[in-house]
């Protein structure tokens, strides 16, 4: 339920896109971002970062594409939001003695340092990585392709690297289990 409501504004940037066009679809994710923004306050009382962090570059990049009628601005929120974690797990790196990684999955998994720092690099290299390749898209193909990729493409590798990351972490679990009952 809660990856649904998170990628809430997305669907319903997409369903707006395939029935309207680009700028109907920007202004309709703007608000599904503020619903988001808003239901998740009245429910818990706190915001969530990523929710806030999300709507607001929406509402910038997306007020733009909207105000110029230019869908460049839309097609680079996804680079920045992505980029912009890559940033923060990296400045976790100096800024602190628990890696963001680690804050994020310590309670339920308990792994050294060199584990955390190998997950956080894959972290910060996939955001980089899915950044660039969401640039690729954006500007080698259709408006069309892109919007299918940003809903079905970048799900799809994000599901696949956490899978991915899951079984790192699992063989990691393993090892550690027998090497317990030794």
């Amino acid at each position: 339920m809660k990856l649904l409501y998170d990628f809430f504004p997305i669907l319903l940037f997409f369903i707006a896109y395939k029935m309207y066009d680009i700028y109907v679809a920007t202004a309709v994710a703007i608000a599904a971002a503020a619903v988001q923004t808003a239901g998740f306050w009245i429910k818990h009382r706190r915001f969530e970062k990523m929710h806030l962090v999300t709507f607001g570059l929406l509402a910038v990049f997306g007020g733009l594409t909207i105000f110029l009628h230019d869908p460049l601005f839309i097609k680079w929120k996804p680079t920045v939001i992505n980029w912009l974690f890559a940033v923060v797990f990296m400045g976790s790196h100096w800024v602190s003695d628990k890696l963001l990684i680690e804050r994020m999955m310590g309670h339920a998994i308990q792994a050294p340092r060199p584990v955390w720092v190998r997950l956080s690099w894959a972290w910060i290299l996939f955001f980089i990585g899915i950044g660039l390749l969401n640039l690729y898209v954006a500007f080698n193909f259709s408006e069309e392709t892109w919007v299918n990729f940003k809903l079905f493409g970048m799900l799809g590798i994000t599901f696949a690297f956490v899978i991915g990351q899951a079984f790192y972490l699992g063989r990691y679990m393993e090892q550690e289990n027998s090497g317990e009952e030794s």
